[in-house]
């Protein structure tokens, strides 16, 4: 258990709100912004969900203060999803105005396939009151194509991941080549909504979304490069020095156990990336 602490701690920030403060902080000193998340699913209690929403409104009142260049990222099921539809819708609400207050962006993580519909749902509820708010679209389900081209139509901002849940052949494909090819199709569908975000320690996937945006006419303040907090740091620094936009998923909170199994579960090229960080 020591030696998987250590290697958790390569890419959690700490166990609170100030040691990922610092660690944002550490990523502005050199032009990298970053999404703060705290770490944790599944509140199967109102009293947890609506901890964890405080959690969320205590992070936005701390980027205020201190000035770092960060926004947040949310799960739905940790702020009562799980609970009461309306519970999470209340919690979620709460935390959109005051990011609105303090002129800042929330963004809704995706979960698992059995969330997807739930999670687009509550957030398309919302999208038109609180246009601080985003979502993530996960490449490797099949309905994600026309997710994007709704969330296009819709004006929606997203971030696009490859996905990191085991899903059924059904609604997800299982060959890292079909995963690929829907993730270019999403991101040159996404450059036609406002600020995309590709999130991916891909360079073929990099590349691709770049080419589409250079298709679409985008600038470079356009849309973001997203990666996680421990992962190629070098790359981080090499596409902002390029003179990209780069956002760093930061997450931190003792709840690490299950982000960091997904990491390294869901695609084998994650493990050679964790592999790869601990000697670069």
């Amino acid at each position: 258990m020591k030696a998987l602490t250590f290697l958790a701690s390569r890419f959690v920030a700490g166990d609170d709100l100030d040691d990922a403060v610092r660690a944002v902080r550490a990523l502005n000193a050199d032009g990298i912004k970053a999404t703060l998340d705290n770490l944790g699913e599944d509140s199967l209690t109102r009293e947890l969900a609506s901890a964890a929403a405080e959690e969320n409104l205590e992070m936005l009142r701390r980027i205020d203060r201190t000035g770092v260049d960060a926004n947040i990222s949310l799960k739905l099921t940790q702020i009562g999803l799980a609970v009461d539809p309306a519970l999470a819708r209340d919690n979620l609400v709460r935390i959109a105005e005051e990011a609105a207050r303090l002129k800042n962006f929330v963004r809704i993580d995706m979960e698992g396939s059995a969330w997807t519909q739930k999670t687009l749902d509550l957030f398309y509820s919302l999208h038109d009151k609180y246009p601080n708010l985003g979502i993530v679209l996960q490449a490797y389900l099949r309905r994600t194509e026309a997710d994007c081209r709704d969330a296009v139509a819709r004006r929606a901002r997203v971030r696009l991941c490859k996905g990191a849940y085991k899903e059924p052949a059904d609604l997800a494909f299982q060959k890292k080549e079909e995963v690929n090819a829907n993730y270019d199709r999403c991101a040159a569908v996404l450059t036609k909504a406002p600020i995309p975000a590709f999130a991916t320690h891909d360079d073929e996937r990099i590349a691709a979304a770049l080419k589409s945006c250079d298709a679409a006419g985008l600038v470079k303040s356009d849309y973001e490069i997203q990666m996680l907090y421990g992962l190629r740091a070098k790359r981080w620094r090499e596409l902002r020095a390029a003179g990209h936009t780069v956002r760093v998923y930061v997450p931190y909170g003792t709840h690490w156990m299950p982000y960091f199994y997904r990491r390294l579960r869901e695609r084998k090229e994650n493990v050679m990336f964790v592999a790869r960080g601990l000697f670069s």
